[in-house]
């Protein structure tokens, strides 16, 4: 376990509970689309590997978000693995809009194995990143970052790279509020935009979908585009289907309601909340 005290207590008391297990090096989970699988390096995602995930526009960053939470769900679907994912936020984004924990759900997320860590400003966030990345416990961290981040540069995503190849625990960058691509180590980029789809029978809303771009990856191509759906049931994504109708999402993120506290907030979505 982590002896940094740069990690906020409340945090530290969240993450002990974490059983360490041994790093593994080099292993990829298959995102379940074999043409994506074909192009990134090694057949899938890399466990352990620093993946960066935009929004293409403002109001895609809930589509940002569900891609972020799908790729942990796949990170950790390995039979008996348990292992918690945390997210980071600044508490500027808590208390503008919280996570949609039943949204969570909805994707296939069982909310317990969530840690939410809310820090005061990107410097906190990103040395709270860097040490929780060290606990090998941990399954994922979540880095949730809004605007430009200019702390964010070449030598933080080193630093986030390295912590993450030695635990063997998988990082991924979330860029929102406009932010713009820089310099970085990380393993893939990606832009995410909501696409639309299929209609199901009665006409009921259909299986969440998106638009994939991967914009780079170290040691392999990249500059490809797919529209998949999420299959929540198996763990993956798979080709949308043609005649695609109906859109993802609606036009924005749900705000907390006036006077909803942190104790009420954890009870709603189901998680762990550190502070």
């Amino acid at each position: 376990m982590l002896e940094s005290s740069r990690l906020p207590p409340a945090l530290k008391r969240a993450l002990a509970a974490a059983a360490p297990r041994a790093p593994v090096v080099g292993a990829v989970r298959p995102l379940g689309v074999e043409g994506i699988d074909r192009m990134l390096a090694g057949g899938g995602l890399g466990k352990g590997r620093l993946h960066e995930i935009f929004a293409r526009e403002s109001l895609d960053e809930g589509s940002a978000t569900g891609f972020a939470a799908m790729l942990a769900h796949v990170a950790t679907r390995e039979p008996g693995d348990a292992s918690p994912i945390l997210w980071l936020r600044e508490d500027t984004a808590q208390r503008r809009c919280a996570l949609h924990g039943p949204g969570l759900v909805d994707l296939g997320m069982d909310p317990a194995r969530l840690i939410l860590g809310v820090l005061p400003d990107v410097r906190a966030l990103l040395r709270a990143g860097v040490d929780a990345l060290r606990c090998a416990g941990l399954g994922v961290v979540v880095m949730e970052l809004h605007g430009a981040a200019p702390l964010l540069d070449l030598t933080a995503s080193r630093r986030i790279a390295l912590a993450a190849e030695a635990s063997g625990v998988t990082p991924l960058l979330l860029r929102l509020g406009k932010a713009q691509p820089g310099p970085s180590a990380a393993q893939s980029r990606w832009h995410v935009a909501a696409a639309l789809s299929a209609a199901l029978e009665a006409g009921a809303p259909g299986h969440p979908a998106l638009r994939l771009s991967l914009l780079r990856q170290r040691g392999g191509p990249a500059g490809f585009d797919w529209d998949v759906e999420w299959d929540r049931d198996a763990v993956c994504f798979r080709p949308a289907l043609p005649g695609a109708r109906l859109p993802l999402s609606g036009g924005g993120p749900v705000p907390l309601e006036a006077g909803a506290g942190e104790s009420g907030r954890e009870a709603d979505a189901g998680w762990r909340i550190a502070v």
